[in-house]
């Protein structure tokens, strides 16, 4: 039996469910399980700067409460979508008072799909910290892109969600958080669950593959009951989180670490 070592800790991208998490944080925080560094997707990006700025879970919670993060994510299909998310860059900011990967207390790495290349984009340096977070949160159609150095970016869920691999050279122990399970879904109603449902099952697709490259994969399938726009709802999709956090840690992770037992420190 070994202890984690150097924890990565890969937080995938899903909308409202992203808020799923904060309780992942919160139940490693309570086992005294050490996170050295995060990477994150979409909702992911957001919950991960925050988490390598220094915010505990119970303090990022208190952040979304405050500045009513689940007010940007709204939009007006009939308006034609292609909202502008500069409400969280500013809210982020108002938090950080920076905007320098450098100056996080943790390494954090934030992904983005590049729509010229076609590619991934994971960056983890440099001084636009806070617009890569919002590039990472552009889902396509119904939030404005971020143009950045002649390139068009994009919601970073379409091509790496989960993302585990900028983390598993430079850590010992990569620990993967998914708000989008695998799995059958039995209720798709309207337009509105079709393009969700499209949008989710590109995600899974390459999901799949970044699962491999975690030693622990936390997936909430209770999660499927909920849209990625029900941020009103964001207190139970991050008891959720917390709740089947606690159980992979019990059952799987406790076992593995020299030392360590299920009781809550």
């Amino acid at each position: 039996m070994e202890q984690l070592g150097k924890v990565g800790l890969a937080l995938g991208g899903g909308g409202a469910k992203g808020f799923a998490h904060i309780g992942v944080i919160k139940a490693l925080e309570e086992y005294k399980i050490p996170i050295h560094q995060v990477a994150g997707t979409s909702m992911g990006s957001i919950v991960g700067v925050l988490h390598c700025a220094g915010f505990s879970a119970n303090q990022i919670l208190a952040f979304l409460k405050e500045e009513k993060v689940w007010n940007w994510f709204k939009i007006d299909i009939l308006k034609g979508g292609l909202v502008n998310l500069s409400g969280v860059k500013e809210a982020l900011f108002k938090y950080l008072k920076h905007e320098s990967f450098e100056q996080l207390q943790l390494p954090f790495y934030v992904t983005a799909s590049n729509l010229n290349t076609g590619k991934a984009k994971v960056v983890s340096e440099g001084e636009q910290l806070l617009e890569w977070v919002t590039a990472s949160c552009s889902v396509p159609v119904a939030f404005s892109p971020v143009i950045m150095d002649g390139y068009t970016y994009v919601d970073g869920g379409i091509f790496l969600n989960l993302p585990a691999e900028p983390l598993m050279y430079v850590c010992d122990t990569v620990i993967g958080s998914s708000v989008i399970p695998d799995k059958k879904i039995n209720n798709i109603k309207n337009a509105k669950d079709v393009a969700e449902r499209v949008f989710n099952l590109s995600i899974i697709q390459n999901q799949r593959s970044s699962k491999l490259h975690c030693d622990y994969f936390i997936e909430a399938k209770k999660l499927n009951n909920y849209s990625m726009w029900d941020f009103h709802k964001f207190e139970e999709i991050v008891e959720i989180g917390y709740r089947n956090a606690i159980k992979k840690l019990e059952k799987d992770i406790l076992p593995n670490m020299k030392g360590n037992t299920s009781i809550k420190q």
